[in-house]
């Protein structure tokens, strides 16, 4: 009877069949399903009557949404699968940002004359340079970790706003607003507002979804797992850990500078109070209820807290107001305390 059963589940009978993206065709179905749905969304919004309904403020909330999303994605490569934690993943995200909205604008240093960049080269260039600042701050990695990891990267998020608002003053105007930032033009079409520059976001927030989710099946992907579950046997496999945390946070912080640069376009204006450590900690958050070290757990994380905070609970507020006070003059402090006595 034993013989006759077999084992259920996905097997893959070779090495191309364990790296591919999509194994299974629900998987495949999932994937190009929820991408194609997720185009068709600003078409519905946009509609007369949906509009009416909802009003344009959903566009940006989704905008904000998918920006956030590649954040905590890339705080998820560096947490959720190589283990290293973060406090300042906020100022990375403000170096993409100033960093590619001065190559959008253009700008001098002395007789250099840096003129304005297309928004394909500025996101991978502000990206670039991020993950090159990121390296710098993931430098201590190699001798601490947990708590005084912590407070070493915490130490990006006072050391960047102090350089973008003090030596850094004449390119980024901090700590004033730095605005009229270009918007990214396709093919001499502009697009310029919440609507148009969703087409924009959208795509690129689902890419670097698809991009983090495969990394994880390759070499580097599995190193980063190894060296969480234990530096010391990943190190004595062969693996170089200095190596992979550098890499981590390389990938990390250039995930963080291209959500920060996404930002600048959406937002056309910039302000180190954009970037500020609560933004740090709202990413850390959004990752610990999506789930570190999932794929859709930056998603998922992203979505409750942006909703909660630009929906729900602003909806809910109103409701509160006329409900409690009436309520006010029938609720004893005294009798409170006594049942809570242990």
């Amino acid at each position: 009877m034993a013989d006759n059963i077999r084992p259920a589940g996905t097997f893959d009978t070779s090495y191309n069949e364990d790296m591919a993206l999509n194994r299974t065709r629900g998987s495949f179905l999932r994937t190009y399903g929820s991408t194609i749905l997720l185009l068709f969304v600003p078409l519905l919004v946009t509609l007369p009557i949906i509009g009416d309904i909802f009003g344009p403020v959903w566009v940006t909330i989704i905008n904000t949404i998918a920006i956030f999303v590649i954040a905590a994605q890339g705080l998820n490569i560096l947490i959720g699968y190589a283990g290293q934690i973060s406090l300042g993943h906020a100022a990375f995200m403000a170096v993409g940002a100033y960093s590619g909205a001065l190559l959008a604008r253009g700008f001098s240093v002395g007789d250099l004359v840096i003129p304005a960049l297309p928004f394909w080269l500025v996101i991978p260039l502000a990206a670039l340079f991020t993950g090159l600042v990121g390296l710098i701050f993931g430098l201590p990695s190699l001798r601490v970790k947990g708590f005084y990891l912590a407070m070493a990267t915490l130490a990006a998020q006072f050391i960047i706003p102090w350089l973008i608002e003090n030596p850094l003053k004449p390119w980024t105007n901090a700590p004033d607003a730095l605005q009229n930032i270009p918007p990214p033009s396709i093919f001499g079409y502009e697009l310029a507002t919440a609507s148009q520059i969703y087409y924009l976001i959208i795509p690129l927030s689902i890419l670097l979804m698809l991009l983090a989710r495969n990394v994880m099946r390759t070499r580097t992907g599995r190193a980063f797992i190894s060296v969480r579950d234990n530096d010391l046997a990943a190190e004595l496999l062969g693996i170089n850990i200095f190596t992979y945390k550098l890499q981590a946070f390389f990938l990390s912080a250039l995930y963080a500078g291209i959500a920060g640069c996404l930002m600048a376009y959406e937002r056309n204006t910039l302000s180190p109070d954009f970037f500020s450590l609560e933004v740090s900690i709202e990413l850390l958050a959004m990752l610990v209820i999506g789930g570190a070290g999932f794929p859709k757990g930056p998603l998922f994380g992203v979505a409750f807290v942006k909703l909660m905070t630009s929906a729900v609970i602003p909806a809910l507020g109103p409701v509160f107001n006329s409900i409690l006070p009436p309520l006010l003059p029938f609720i004893d402090p005294v009798s409170i305390g006594t049942s809570l006595k242990p």
